[in-house]
């Protein structure tokens, strides 16, 4: 007999997805229609395997009903921070149950909070921190096994949203996953219309001036005229709260 060759297994170190990909998903979509666009990225894979990432805030219905209208077996993933607005929980399970979604709660690890949060008021002094762990640490364990995430983010929020992409490399890490914006050009009015079209509850807290709410301690209701998002932590130099960056490289946490 002869001798036998070994092949070495290879694992293959390259990111999924590289900014060429970003930059020719958003030429082939430019012009089309958002439901057009996650028909194809959903049904046809374009994108790979992919989760739809929520907050069940003040928009947050309109996309997830427009990604349960092409697959309601899409993972919807809701950061569980603790510190929600429990009318953000009750509307939470109001739109799961309404629209058949199929619900992923994310938790911060237990041992990192006893050891970095212990008496849960690191909002007050280090938001970056306690972002840190309860947003970003969960999703990136969760999103190790998807090739790329939905996002509700849209282009007239603030200013540092303006000019965002449909697609986009997601830069929290360096996996090159794929970042799917589908309401990036989407305005107030669009999406108003869309709530009344197709009858879909309003957050409560809406009413109450919070056009954009996330954890309850760093959420401050906005004042006519102001960027929706300018309640999200007032008096702090902080605009994301990490599992969101506009470019440049991954995050690196810092405690």
């Amino acid at each position: 007999m002869g001798e036998q060759v070994r092949i070495r297994d290879r694992i293959d170190l390259a990111p999924r997805f590289a900014e060429s990909d970003a930059i020719r998903l958003n030429n082939m979509f430019r012009g089309r229609e958002t439901s057009e666009l996650l028909e194809s990225v959903i049904k046809d894979g374009l994108a790979g395997d992919i989760a739809l990432v929520s907050s069940f805030g003040a928009e947050s219905a309109a996309l997830l009903h427009l990604v349960g209208s092409v697959d309601r077996a899409i993972p919807i993933l809701f950061l569980e921070t603790g510190k929600h607005f429990p009318e953000t929980l009750a509307y939470r399970d109001l739109l799961t149950e309404r629209l058949g979604l199929n619900l992923i709660t994310l938790t911060p690890d237990p041992a990192e909070l006893a050891a970095k949060d212990e008496t849960g008021l690191r909002w007050s002094y280090d938001p970056d921190g306690c972002c840190d762990i309860r947003k970003v640490r969960p999703l990136a364990r969760a999103m190790a096994r998807f090739d790329g995430s939905i996002t509700g983010r849209k282009g007239f929020q603030s200013a540092t949203r303006r000019g965002l992409p449909r697609f986009e490399i997601d830069r929290t890490d360096a996996e090159g996953r794929l970042k799917i914006n589908p309401l990036a050009d989407w305005d107030a009015a669009r999406i108003d219309a869309y709530f009344e079209r197709h009858d879909l509850p309003r957050h409560p807290l809406v009413a109450a001036g919070y056009p954009s709410i996330g954890c309850a301690p760093c959420t401050k209701m906005v004042k006519p005229g102001e960027d929706p998002r300018s309640g999200r932590w007032a008096g702090w130099d902080k605009t994301e709260c990490g599992i969101h960056n506009p470019g440049g490289e991954p995050d690196q946490a810092v405690f």
